[in-house]
């Protein structure tokens, strides 16, 4: 990070310099830590300049220029969903800084390239991160309430990495080396490049293998064509028989190569076992907030085959999950206990969904099914948890290792699909008084929408949880995570959630609406009011119908009343207002939540503590049960 320690390990230039928006911290959970550390495994020096100073040339001229590219990314978020609120008001801090300062600008992928531009006009950029990556189509931007184009055509540079990106950032590098120049760089998987317009004209012939879907002069003011748009990228986002993707823009052609081929098993352990140090660096005099909680857990696996309507995995790390072997955990694990600062606790092992871990489909050697979305009543996916449940158990035995919890979220359905002694182990071993699951919401309608279980495998999964906890002899509670506002769902279909929690004993907390990010069915959704997949209609929720339906997620905070009785209003359940145990709120607003009415627990509002509730969750809300 800065010319003495280049110094200090004998580099007089290097080869690569990423730019980030996060402070530097060097764990395998940080995007430049991850990325950077592949490039020196490959064998090029690097530099990283994190979070700087935008408005003036020190920061960014305090390395030099390098030999091959500039790699800049906004960091581990999208900067405007790290800089805003669900409900658009500015963060007073953030997670990824030195004591949560504000350091980073908005749209930072690109501010940071126009300003390395101009300093140094003939040296190559390669965009990469969140941002970029789920930025690359013309897509729908909530905070400017606009159809923006690609962030390529926008900024300055030559090329994106998008998904993970070690491999095709490796082979990028690798190319550059031999003496190619970035604009004859065009065929890697998983990058994405721009044409000039008229070039491409006379060139089109020659590109057989590819889709063209609607531009942005279309789809910025025809609403069906960029549902139509999004549904045709969305198809071509798996590695094995996904094509590129053409999307024209006024002033550019944009080219989606098909995406990176999905790491084996030893790629991924390489990359996991490098040598991360798994704290700041230390130039720091403050904490980064972000490391604490991840500071002691494990990445076990890549990939989410859930498809969840309202998350940018499928555009991002892919459907097909990838594990790493057993063995490469426990060598990690038993590192952990050599590190200074450790206590025993394991705070996580998992991924984007931590019972996904080792499950398989045959399919997958091909490509995932081009027909249909992976589910638990698949009967040619592997749902068998035993691996996992002997990674646990071998994690368990490591001298050293006092507890080892499961933070990341699971999926029920997978669990009630599955004959493995895995929930057991999980309630005995690794619940630490709460587990948490992810239903989203209980109405059929919108489960459906969303791609989520019905409410009957919640209901299933609850009694054998409670089973399970009452045989262990341990008082546990599941933290259902939970969503308001979401394109399909109605005041009516809240109403129901809200006595779903009334007749469960849940109460909530860290209540917010969906967010519209990039990349997501949902957005495609939000923005044009018809589903991308059969453009049938959409209710989308919008302005005070969304406040509406927040508050009914916290029926029980007194702040709600006046929301709440209006949505009951609108949707004639006055019945649900008064004295009795089934009503939601008393006949007239009281300084007390529940007053009149038999108390099922204290509501909590957190608002934006914590890391998942306004960025990894797009908006959830948890609920925790009161009574097991």
């Amino acid at each position: 990070m800065s010319i003495k320690e280049a110094r200090d390990m004998g580099i007089e230039q290097f080869d690569v310099i990423l730019i980030s928006g996060d402070a530097y911290v060097d764990h395998p959970s940080f995007a430049a830590a991850i990325i950077g550390r592949t490039l020196w495994d490959a064998g090029f020096s690097l530099g990283i300049i994190a979070q700087p100073d935008w408005k003036k040339n020190e920061d960014l001229l305090r390395l030099g220029q390098p030999r091959l590219f500039f790699g800049i990314s906004s960091g581990n978020v999208d900067s405007l969903v790290n800089s805003f609120t669900p409900n658009l008001k500015r963060r007073s801090s953030d997670v990824y800084s030195p004591g949560g300062a504000l350091r980073r600008p908005d749209r930072a992928a690109i501010v940071y390239s126009n300003r390395v531009h101009a300093l140094f006009p003939a040296v190559p950029i390669v965009l990469g991160g969140i941002e970029a990556s789920l930025r690359r189509f013309a897509h729908y931007d909530y905070w400017s309430d606009s159809v923006r184009q690609s962030i390529l055509a926008d900024a300055p540079a030559d090329m994106i990495i998008y998904g993970m990106g070690e491999n095709a950032l490796r082979q990028v590098a690798l190319r550059l080396e031999k003496g190619e120049r970035i604009e004859e760089i065009r065929d890697v998987p998983g990058t994405e490049v721009k044409e000039e317009v008229a070039r491409w004209k006379k060139q089109d012939a020659a590109h057989q293998d590819h889709i063209l879907i609607p531009g942005y002069a279309e789809v910025s003011t025809d609403k069906k064509r960029y549902a139509q748009a999004f549904a045709m990228h969305y198809r071509e986002q798996d590695p094995f028989h996904g094509r590129a993707v053409v999307q024209p823009h006024p002033k550019t052609i944009i080219i989606q190569n098909p995406p990176a081929r999905p790491l084996q098993t030893d790629e991924l352990d390489r990359i996991y076992e490098l040598p991360f140090q798994r704290a700041a660096h230390p130039s720091y005099r403050e904490a980064i907030p972000a490391l604490e909680p991840v500071r002691f857990s494990i990445t076990s696996h890549r990939g989410c085959f859930g498809s969840c309507s309202f998350c940018a995995l499928t555009h991002h790390q892919g459907r097909i999950v990838q594990s790493r072997s057993i063995d490469s955990i426990l060598r990690e694990a038993t590192l952990l206990t050599r590190m200074q600062g450790f206590r025993g606790i394991i705070t996580d092992v998992g991924g984007p969904t931590a019972n996904m871990y080792s499950l398989s489909c045959p399919r997958w050697k091909n490509g995932t099914c081009p027909d249909r979305l992976c589910s638990a009543d698949c009967p040619t996916l592997d749902k068998d948890h035993s691996r996992q449940v002997d990674l646990l158990r071998r994690l368990r035995q490591i001298p050293g290792v006092k507890r080892v919890f499961i933070s990341s979220g699971i999926r029920h359905d997978l669990i009630m699909a599955d004959s493995s002694a895995y929930l057991e182990d999980l309630c005995m071993h690794h619940v630490s008084g709460h587990l948490k699951i992810a239903p989203e919401h209980i109405s059929l309608e919108v489960t459906q929408c969303m791609h989520k279980p019905p409410k009957d495998v919640l209901d299933a999964f609850r009694e054998r949880f409670m089973a399970v906890s009452r045989n262990t002899g341990k008082q546990q509670y599941l933290l259902p995570y939970l969503m308001s506002g979401h394109p399909g769902c109605s005041v009516r279909d809240m109403i129901e959630l809200a006595e779903y929690l009334r007749d469960h004993h849940l109460y909530t907390e860290q209540v917010q609406d969906f967010t519209p990010t990039p990349m997501t069915a949902s957005t495609a959704m939000y923005y044009t009011g018809l589903d991308p997949f059969t453009l049938k209609p959409v209710h989308v929720p919008k302005g005070r119908e969304k406040r509406i339906q927040r508050a009914l997620l916290q029926y029980r905070n007194p702040e709600n009343y006046d929301w709440v009785r209006e949505g009951l209003q609108m949707a004639k359940r006055e019945d649900l207002i008064g004295e009795t145990g089934r009503c939601l709120i008393p006949g007239h607003r009281t300084g007390h939540p529940g007053s009149g009415r038999r108390k099922t627990g204290k509501s909590q509002n957190r608002g934006n503590s914590g890391n998942r509730g306004n960025k990894e969750s797009n908006g959830r809300t948890k609920a925790r049960e009161k009574r097991i």
